[in-house]
């Protein structure tokens, strides 16, 4: 057992975050080209073109984290007759300043992501950039990428356009308490009050967010909700973890992002352009799902049916709404992971079976995420009648690459929670705590333990277990550096 210093938690979780993302291929520092790129950059894009429109009069605001700076997006509603609603999503622009094949994108298309730890975050892109000029901040001028669509009043998608424009943050809002205001069990926040008419927005926002919920879940969306855990410091020291649940503000934002996605690949494919999609195949472990479904008292059939799953789903959450989340994941983990694809013009792609739609890429977080940089740089040519700026092997290529470092920088994540976890835990080694297995294969055996909600191995008394089994297991050993938490079945 690893003996921690108390009051070197969070130095050494950073340590370990470094060299995890080192054995992992990704890079925790940027280049001195890089660097000295980023020095010659001396303000935001602001020039915008003739093409671009000034919406900058619009009442955008932004919803995310409350500690979240890189700020990819900012969402506006507005009325129209006949009951339908027009929705705006503007994408921060930043290939304005990252440009290809620069040196900043050399190390963005390298990690092909940020990576947030516990401890640190690794961006992307240089926080001069991603927290700052070309981040979609608060009363700032900036240029966006802006995906439109008018919604009708049953949830559908009347139309869709996308463009380029000039946008201006009008208040920098948070997710949980804008949605306790939204629920009626907070105040408003201080910078709705500050905005004329953007209460009655958001209230407008948070109307057709649920309307393009509710026609996802009809079409076979999967209603899934996970456990989130956030570390809680204290100064430096690491005291607990605490589980963040999805509300209504986050729906909001989801619900948007789903549908800008779904318009990003729509329209690029009606301008002959290649994309990378965001795929989540039909699952291979489907008669898995089918085994826990029957474990609760419910029949699935023998292939795999997205309504049908949604509908056990549903009533699930309704009789045991303490366990669902522990149901959901073990429902993606046999689903199978995202993946991104290269779909050529005239192509067809699997399709997202959590979200059930044909259609869909990642478009919305160009600050965070390198496949939407790409789509960002597609989307603005194909906007202005130009061509692609990437070939179709290059497409393919940069598809496999993302899917690859995204798992890459997913493992560092969950590495150094681990070592969070073992570091929580490692006072606790004896104890029995209730779990249920979250993984099974010829790797391992995997459990979490409801409280804390950490995850661990089981090394002894896994024969027979499969994924969402509950058990009673006891903590054997713990070791913060390599992330190692081992459990044993007892009972």
């Amino acid at each position: 057992m690893t003996d921690t210093n108390d009051t070197q938690h969070r130095a050494l979780l950073r340590k370990i975050a470094r060299r995890v993302m080192l054995e992992r291929g990704l890079d925790p520092d940027f280049s001195p080209r890089a660097l000295a790129e980023l020095n010659a950059i001396n303000g935001a894009a602001l020039s915008a073109e003739s093409s671009h429109r000034d919406l900058r009069s619009q009442l955008w605001c932004s919803i995310d984290n409350d500690d979240s700076r890189d700020l990819d997006q900012l969402t506006v509603a507005e009325s129209l007759p006949g009951g339908a609603t027009k929705i705006l999503v503007a994408i921060a622009d930043v290939d304005a300043l990252v440009r290809k094949n620069s040196a900043l994108d050399d190390h963005a298309r390298r990690n092909t992501t940020s990576v947030y730890t516990v401890a640190e975050i690794f961006p992307m892109l240089p926080e001069k950039l991603s927290t700052d000029l070309t981040s979609l901040n608060l009363d700032e001028d900036r240029l966006a990428v802006v995906i439109e669509l008018t919604v009708a009043g049953d949830g559908s998608l009347q139309s869709s356009d996308v463009y380029q424009a000039a946008v201006r943050n009008r208040a920098k809002l948070a997710y949980n308490s804008v949605a306790a205001w939204l629920d009626g069990t907070g105040p408003a926040p201080d910078g709705i009050g500050k905005v004329a008419g953007l209460d009655q927005n958001i209230r407008l926002q948070d109307s057709v967010a649920q309307k393009l919920k509710a026609l996802r879940h009809t079409h076979g969306a999967l209603n899934l909700e996970t456990i989130e855990a956030r570390p809680v410091f204290e100064a430096d020291i690491l005291k607990d973890f605490e589980v963040e649940k999805t509300n209504r503000a986050k729906d909001i934002i989801a619900d948007f992002m789903i549908a800008a996605n779904g318009v990003t690949a729509r329209f690029l494919a009606s301008r002959n352009f290649a994309s990378i999609r965001r795929i989540v195949r039909t699952p291979k472990r489907w008669d898995g799902i089918v085994e826990i479904a029957s474990r609760l008292g419910s029949r699935l059939p023998a292939e795999p049916d997205a309504r049908a799953l949604e509908q056990f789903l549903v009533g699930a959450k309704a009789e045991d709404p303490l366990r669902f989340p522990d149901l959901s994941l073990s429902v993606i983990k046999l689903m199978g992971p995202g993946e991104y694809v290269l779909e050529p013009p005239g192509g067809i792609s699997p399709g997202h079976f959590g979200l059930a739609v044909k259609d869909y890429t990642h478009s919305t977080a160009p600050n965070r995420r390198f496949p939407d940089l790409i789509t960002q740089r597609l989307l603005k040519s194909a906007a202005a009648g130009g061509t692609a700026p990437y070939r179709n092997d290059e497409l393919n290529t940069l598809a496999n690459q993302c899917t690859r470092e995204e798992d890459a920088a997913k493992k560092v994540e969950r590495q150094v929670e681990k070592s969070a976890a073992a570091m929580l835990l490692e006072s606790r080694i004896g104890e029995s705590f209730d779990a249920l297995v979250t993984g099974a294969s010829e790797k391992g055996t995997w459990v979490r333990i409801f409280q804390p909600p950490v995850e661990g191995r089981l090394v002894s008394g896994f024969e027979r277990l499969d994924v969402g089994h509950t058990l009673r297991v006891q903590l054997m050993h713990t070791d913060v550096e390599k992330g190692y938490i081992d459990f044993k079945k007892i009972g």
